[in-house]
């Protein structure tokens, strides 16, 4: 008798049960994946973008004005805005000797419409970004990337000052510390 062993021929072959149900799963994943980008893009969930007719996807009118809470409103053409500067503001940030001082100077941006109010309010703004301001880190003011984050950080507190829709940038002119 030989020695020989005979193995069962079940070497590894491809199932052809498991290829269909992973193509399909692909598919749909990609189907999902497109259905989900145009919804939050121009579907039904993009945020209430203008559609043909004039109205938003929750039926109100693109072009009406500000309802007060700011995010709604049409963003101004170039040409359809005031800017009303603010006076510099020199801020002490250290105690004793080796006292350092920030040089602030501002402009706001505002719908022409109020810019007289905007004006009349500006010794309360001014004493917002000095309250903000002496409170900063003198590190956190020294680095050059901050400066996109105070700045938002100043623009909301001086729209809570002003009111919703009058103010809307701050322009930052001169921020140097010493």
């Amino acid at each position: 008798m030989s020695a020989e062993t005979t193995e069962p021929e079940t070497a590894a072959k491809p199932r052809k049960g498991l290829l269909i149900p992973l193509l399909l799963g692909v598919v749909l994943a990609v189907a999902g994946g497109g259905g989900g980008y145009w919804a939050v893009t121009s579907g039904p969930l993009s945020g209430g973008t203008a559609q043909a007719d004039g109205h938003d996807a929750a039926g109100h009118d693109a072009a009406a004005a500000d309802d007060g809470h700011g995010d709604t409103a049409a963003p101004m053409a170039p040409t359809d805005v005031a800017f009303v500067p603010l006076e510099t503001l020199v801020i002490s940030l250290g105690p004793g000797e080796t006292a350092r001082h920030l040089m602030f100077t501002a402009e706001l941006e505002v719908d022409p419409a109020h810019a007289a109010e905007v004006t009349r309010l500006s010794p309360r703004v001014l004493d917002v970004l000095n309250g903000y301001l002496r409170v900063v880190a003198v590190d956190e003011l020294s680095d050059p990337t901050s400066l996109a984050r105070l700045r938002a950080q100043m623009l909301r507190r001086i729209q809570v000052v002003t009111g919703a829709g009058r103010v809307s940038d701050l322009l930052v002119t001169q921020f140097v510390v010493n």
